[in-house]
C-alpha cells in the first residue's frame, strides 16, 4: 500500500482558499470525496489528492507521503493572509473494494477503485490488486504516471472526475482550459498490450522513432504515455512488442 499522509486544513477561509487553487469544484465536497490536483501557473502537475469535509468544518487532504511536505510548503506560500492552517491530522487511510464501512466514502475516480476511510487506527489495505484495476481503467498513480512533466488532461483527469471546467479560475486554469477547448491532444495515457514483461520507464519506439514510455503493467496490459500521431501496432519496448489496446 502506498503511504499516504492525511492533512487537515482549518480556518474560516479554507473553502474559498481551495476553490482558487485546485482543479476541481470544492462545492462538490457536500457530495463526498473530491479528487483534484494543484498545478503550476503553466498548467503542469504538482500534486494530486483527495479532499473531504470533516465534521468540525475543516477539510481533510489525502496525499501521497512523498509529496506531503512539499505540498504543505506550497499551500502555506499561497495562503498569504487567509485564515487557513495546515497540520497533520493524525488520521490514517484505510481502503478496499469490499463492503464499505460506516463513514467510508467512494473513490470518485472510478467505482472499481472502491472506498477510502480516514481513522486513527493504523493504515489498512484489504489486499486488492490496485495495479490491475488501474491498468484496466487507465488510472494514473502519483509518482509513476503522474510527474512534474504531466499535463492533467493528457493523464485522463477529466474522465477521473478530477477537473471542473465551470468552476472559474484556479492556478493553471488558463492552460488547462485552452488544452480542453482549443487544441487536440497529441499526447496522452493509453492502455497497451505487451507481449512480455517490460521494465517500467522503458521507451517505446516505432520504426526507430520514440513514441512514448511504458509504465504500470498487469495481466499483459500496461499504461503507456504515447505520442498519439506515432502510436500504432508496430511499437516495441525493450525488445517486446507493444500494441494499442483500445
Amino acid at each position: 500500500m502506498t503511504a499516504r499522509r492525511i492533512l487537515r486544513l482549518t480556518g474560516t477561509d479554507v473553502i474559498p482558499f481551495l476553490q482558487g487553487l485546485v482543479t476541481n469544484d470544492v462545492a462538490k465536497l457536500d457530495q463526498g470525496l473530491v479528487y483534484a490536483a494543484l498545478l503550476t501557473p503553466q498548467g503542469k502537475y504538482i500534486a494530486d489528492f483527495f479532499l473531504k469535509h470533516d465534521g468540525d468544518g475543516s477539510v481533510l487532504l489525502d496525499v501521497d507521503e512523498t509529496l506531503a511536505d512539499m505540498l504543505i510548503k506550497r499551500l502555506t506560500m499561497y495562503k498569504l493572509r487567509a485564515d487557513v492552517s495546515v497540520t497533520d491530522s493524525g488520521l490514517n487511510l484505510q481502503r478496499g473494494t469490499g463492503a464499505k464501512p460506516d463513514g467510508a466514502l467512494s473513490d470518485p475516480r472510478h467505482p472499481d477503485m472502491g472506498w477510502r476511510h480516514y481513522r486513527i487506527a493504523a493504515a489498512h489495505d484489504d489486499g486488492t490488486d490496485w495495479d490491475a484495476i488501474r491498468v484496466t481503467h487507465c488510472i494514473p498513480e502519483t509518482g509513476i504516471e503522474l510527474t512534474s512533466d504531466s499535463f492533467i488532461l493528457e493523464t485522463g483527469f477529466e474522465a477521473l472526475h478530477g477537473v471542473d471546467f465551470r468552476k472559474g479560475c484556479y492556478v493553471g486554469q488558463e492552460v488547462t482550459a485552452r488544452m480542453k477547448h482549443k487544441t487536440t491532444l497529441r499526447k496522452g495515457l493509453r492502455i497497451v498490450s505487451v507481449d512480455g514483461p517490460v521494465p517500467a520507464g522503458s521507451e517505446i519506439t516505432a520504426a526507430g522513432k520514440p513514441v512514448g514510455t511504458v509504465f504500470t503493467q498487469s495481466g499483459g496490459k500496461a499504461i503507456a504515455y504515447l505520442r498519439l500521431d506515432r502510436a500504432g501496432n508496430d511499437m516495441v519496448a525493450n525488445g517486446i512488442s507493444v500494441q494499442l489496446s483500445e
